[in-house]
């Protein structure tokens, strides 16, 4: 029996800046997870993934990611997904510096 497809998005890292980057419905490239198209059709996905990996002098590593419908747009569902949303944890850089709360 297969499992029910759940909605992705497509996901991979940016090839000069190493940021973790989301397709949109628009074909950007964005930083931003909740502006990331959420593909609820599985064929579609597919096509978007193939035609993502295709630009190899923009993007590398990518492949489809489970997310949900949010009230922003798209969340993460996974521990990783929302790891690589929010950048790394070890102190503010990359995406966190957008949120990070100013030093005394």
């Amino acid at each position: 029996m297969s499992r029910r497809f759940t909605p992705k998005i497509v996901t991979a890292n940016d090839l000069h800046k190493g940021d973790v980057v989301y397709l949109t419905a628009d074909d950007r490239w964005s930083r931003h997870h909740f502006e990331a198209e959420l593909i609820e059709d599985e064929a579609i996905a597919d096509i978007r993934r193939i035609e993502a990996s295709r630009q190899t002098g923009t993007v590398v590593g990518v492949y489809l990611a489970d997310a949900r419908p949010g009230p922003r747009g798209p969340e993460p569902v996974h521990f990783r997904e929302v790891f690589r949303a929010h950048g790394p944890s070890n102190y503010p850089h990359g995406k966190q510096t957008e949120t990070a709360a100013p030093r005394p």
